[in-house]
């Protein structure tokens, strides 16, 4: 169960992304709904929430005729039956096979799933495939059973997903990154010294008050070249993306982590500038409201200050909270933001 401030936040945006996380009672007309119900809102004061269907129930309400609430629990059963089922097959399903399992329409099977989880049953499976790469490659003595361990089809596809997603190859994954290149530099802003790294395939790290050696902590395996031609224009957008924020358009990322923390990190590029978003309701909005902690844990795994916004993140009690290279630094990039966005 969210916060009531984060609940009545959903309620008012009528967030679909809430649906089956809890439900909103209206004690005057002794009816519970859907957080996205489309019925005029209450006024504050006559609203509490539940868990759930059965728990406003006992307290003598029934459910809304137009949203229908108590439907989102069979929803819930028939996304939990999908992911067994795609964790269990040796082969990729398709939508119309999962959408049967479950008894829904493949449209409305998608939407259901991707409303719980947060990703299509495709994206989702590609993102179970990716993680047990990620387990089994290190142990593996031989990539190419490793890459079939996984789930992969095929040897092309998986070397086609993990170069997306990570901007290396499987053997690269395998010996932790051994053998690359990453061309970084120290530049001066208005925030201070701020250290930018990237590969060929993008920004890997950034972060303020730090150095070469910090970089070399979280690389140990790669050759760091200081500078390079290259790399100037894209860390000139680098530095423009912090200093006007807003500005960081399509800037490339290299950047790699386990399948719930690229989900974490995705739903942080998806908070608008100017906005910010507590932990819990950043669980809620990944389907997963009870792992507001582990949301957190992804939160400070971000090598990628600005770029993936974890400065966006907030305390549930709407303070500021924490932040890896000090609050003045959180407090003015929010600044920034809101300054422009007004």
């Amino acid at each position: 169960m969210i916060d009531e401030q984060s609940a009545w936040a959903a309620v008012q945006r009528r967030d679909r992304r809430f649906d089956g996380r809890f439900v909103t009672g209206v004690l005057t007309t002794g009816i519970y709904c859907r957080p996205s119900c489309a019925a005029r809102h209450p006024a504050r004061g006559n609203v509490r929430f539940f868990a759930d269907g059965s728990e406003a129930r006992a307290a003598g309400l029934r459910p809304c005729k137009r949203c229908r609430p108590d439907e989102v629990a069979r929803d819930d059963a028939a996304v939990l039956a999908a992911i067994d089922e795609i964790k269990a097959s040796e082969s990729n399903l398709t939508l119309d096979e999962l959408a049967e399992l479950t008894g829904y329409s493949a449209t409305h099977f998608q939407r259901v799933f991707t409303r719980a989880t947060g990703l299509s049953p495709a994206a989702y499976a590609r993102a179970l495939r990716e993680e047990r790469a990620r387990e089994v490659l290190p142990g593996a003595q031989r990539v190419t059973d490793a890459i079939y361990d996984a789930g992969f089809e095929s040897a092309s596809r998986f070397y086609d997903t993990m170069r997306d997603k990570l901007g290396m190859t499987a053997s690269d994954w395998k010996d932790g990154g051994k053998g690359r290149t990453i061309h970084y530099d120290v530049i001066d802003t208005t925030l201070g010294p701020m250290l930018v790294a990237a590969t060929e395939f993008g920004v890997c790290c950034l972060s303020f008050n730090e150095g070469r050696e910090d970089l070399a902590q979280r690389f140990p395996k790669a050759e760091l070249i200081e500078g390079g031609e290259a790399f100037r224009a894209l860390f000139e957008r680098v530095v423009a993306a912090v200093e006007r924020p807003g500005t960081d358009g399509d800037i490339p990322l290299d950047v790699k982590g386990t399948a719930f923390q690229q989900r974490v990190w995705d739903e942080l590029r998806r908070i608008p500038a100017g906005e910010t978003r507590s932990y819990g309701e950043l669980a809620a909005a990944l389907g997963k409201p009870s792992a507001s902690r582990a949301v957190g844990g992804a939160n400070g795994a971000n090598n990628i200050a600005v770029l993936i916004p974890c400065h966006r993140v907030i305390a549930h009690d709407g303070t500021l909270g924490g932040y890896a290279y000090g609050l003045h630094i959180k407090r003015e990039l929010l600044a920034r933001e809101k300054k422009k966005q007004g």
